[in-house]
């Protein structure tokens, strides 16, 4: 039975050995976010080269071969099911690849019990041509996103991401540009990395699916954008690689990195109002009996009845009803819809509700011991 690491002591750490090996001695339902790039297996059995006979830096390293599909596919199955070992009960799982090996992992993903939720299209806005002329360019990678199980209580922060996404539900479709210039870490003029991953695709993964002081998971951790990106927006991570080299580069790369202010990283888009019923303003004399609501451009009316329903024309019902009903919609939320007048000036009922959840912490607070 292999030893088990003390999670206190590998945490914002890189730890050198096989992927499974290390894995196997992580204690279970330590993570929150696993980030996977695995190896390709690319199957490339010639050097490729451009039409002015300039040589092409392709993936052909040493770890991204193997002997066979079975034997990949046995190697993506043992570290899968240790990573959904680690993984905590609601964790998220993200996993990278091409046409090469995407589907297999898939398939293998979804006979170890995990749960997939989206694939995500990275789409490469300034991808490598293809020059060899037979085939279309290749000009996305594929993430498949998932949890451990289906019953999962996962993170998925999807306001904030609309919000990244100017104000537009954010897609399965991710134009980013691969890494270029100063972005690209080289060592004596050369990649540092074959398959380094840009930052802004990490930056999506990690903002949308876990919190400040969760812990980060890269089982190939390369040339550490992971671990970089984690450090930044207040996560923790733990790495694992193989190769020396890559653990000095990817090291270095995250020394360098400096933590945002906690402030920078919160999700105030996320936080949900403590629950108040409509009737419980009316109640406590904040809106009153028969007044009259307002849409912010005063189109539509309303008056308040003391059953705590409102009635616009032949519509009545909640707050919520009746403004999905005047705009022709299937549901819409009342609290931001409907307005009342104080001082003529238009006062959304939803600052009202704020208003008397903060009289009433304050009221709890004065009379606690």
């Amino acid at each position: 039975m292999a030893e088990t690491l003390d999670l206190s002591r590998i945490i914002d750490t890189i730890i050198r050995g096989d992927t499974v090996d290390v894995l196997s001695k992580i204690p279970d339902g330590s993570v929150d976010l696993v980030f996977a790039d695995p190896p390709y297996n690319l199957q490339l059995s010639k050097e490729l080269w451009r039409p002015n006979q300039t040589k092409v830096s392709a993936v052909n390293d040493a770890w991204d071969r193997f002997e066979s599909f079975d034997q990949y596919d046995q190697f993506s199955r043992e570290w899968l099911l240790e990573c959904r070992r680690v993984m905590k009960e609601n964790g998220v799982i993200w996993v990278i690849g091409t046409y090469h090996n995407i589907f297999r992992i898939g398939k293998i993903m979804q006979d170890l019990g995990f749960w997939i939720i989206n694939d995500i299209v990275w789409v490469k806005t300034n991808p490598m041509p293809n020059f060899r002329g037979t085939r279309f360019t290749n000009a996305h990678e594929t993430l498949i996103f998932a949890v451990r199980s289906k019953d999962s209580s996962y993170t998925f922060h999807y306001k904030t991401m609309k919000a990244y996404n100017e104000g537009v539900q954010m897609r399965s479709d991710w134009e980013i540009p691969i890494c270029s210039g100063e972005e690209r870490i080289q060592v004596d003029g050369q990649k540092a990395h074959s398959t380094q991953k840009p930052g802004e695709l990490l930056r999506r993964v990690i903002i949308s699916t876990s919190n400040p002081g969760d812990i980060i998971l890269d089982p190939f951790m390369g040339s550490g954008t992971t671990g970089a990106v984690a450090k930044l927006l207040g996560r923790k991570f733990i790495g694992i690689e193989r190769d020396e080299k890559y653990i000095k580069v990817a090291t270095e790369r995250i020394s360098k990195v400096k933590m945002l202010d906690p402030d920078l990283i919160e999700y105030p888009l996320e936080i949900r109002k403590p629950r108040v019923p409509f009737g419980t303003l009316l109640a406590s004399g904040m809106i009153s009996d028969g007044e009259t609501l307002y849409s912010r451009d005063r189109k539509f009316q309303a008056r308040v009845l003391s059953n705590a329903t409102v009635v616009s024309g032949d519509v009545a019902g909640s707050i919520h009803h009746v403004s999905a009903a005047l705009q022709g919609k299937p549901n819409f939320n009342g609290w931001t819809f409907w307005f009342v007048v104080r001082n003529g000036i238009l006062i959304s009922i939803d600052d009202l509700r704020t208003k008397f959840l903060e009289k009433h912490s304050e009221e709890a607070g004065e009379s606690s011991p």
